[in-house]
């Protein structure tokens, strides 16, 4: 069973929240690149957190819907990135997510707040 980009963003969204990721972000970049439909980005105040975030989503992902990421990053915990095909999960600590500025990076792209998804 195929499961819709947008099935997946709703089930990493709210884990997310759950877990108080802190500025979530959702950029609709599937017009504009065919690495995915959708990033969502957020953040975590520690290594410990930005893992937590991670292994929650991977894990209640798996539980609605069989699917595992290929991951990155899990072992460090700076930068997790969480593949899913059509959704792509960036959780940063602070200082990895300003270096990076994916938002900057992407901004021809979309944005979608939390409540819009």
């Amino acid at each position: 069973m195929a499961f819709s980009p947008q099935a997946l963003l709703k089930i990493a969204r709210q884990v997310a929240e759950k877990q108080k990721g802190a500025d979530i972000e959702v950029l609709e970049i599937g017009k504009l690149s065919i690495i995915a439909d959708y990033f969502l980005i957020c953040s975590g105040k520690s290594t410990i957190h930005v893992k937590g975030i991670a292994r929650e989503i991977i894990a209640e992902i798996e539980k609605a819907t069989g699917l595992i990421p290929r991951a990155e990053g899990l072992r460090e915990g700076r930068w997790v990135l969480l593949d899913y095909g059509g959704l792509v999960v960036h959780i940063f600590i602070d200082e990895e997510r300003k270096f990076y500025n994916l938002e900057r990076l992407w901004r021809d792209a979309p944005r979608s707040g939390c409540a819009q998804i």
